[in-house]
């Protein structure tokens, strides 16, 4: 399994546009073959941050859904919105359990 975790900081000009963004972006990759989960959450501490996490089948699928054109418009939205950071990892998850 493939997680991706990580952070994006976003200014207040454009946020509302790209937090629009974000949920279709969520529910048009969560319809993906491959895709386990998909999900951008805000922060509690912070109102500029908001947090990505995804869990994908294997790389392939990772892979097939940069090429998707939900992706594409993703990136097009997010030109001109005050990005300040990002964040995000790519992990290889061999093992997964109950806490």
């Amino acid at each position: 399994m493939i997680v991706v975790s990580g952070t994006l900081e976003i200014g207040e000009e454009g946020r509302e546009r790209a937090m629009e963004a974000a949920r279709k972006m969520a529910v048009a990759s969560r319809a993906e073959e491959g895709c386990i989960s998909y999900a951008f959450y805000a922060d509690l501490e912070n109102p500029s941050v908001v947090r990505v996490f995804e869990e994908w089948q294997d790389d392939q699928a990772l892979a097939d859904h940069f090429d998707t054109p939900h992706m594409k418009e993703f990136r097009e939205s997010l030109v001109g919105v005050d990005l300040r950071s990002r964040a995000i990892k790519h992990y290889v998850v061999q093992e997964v359990g109950d806490l």
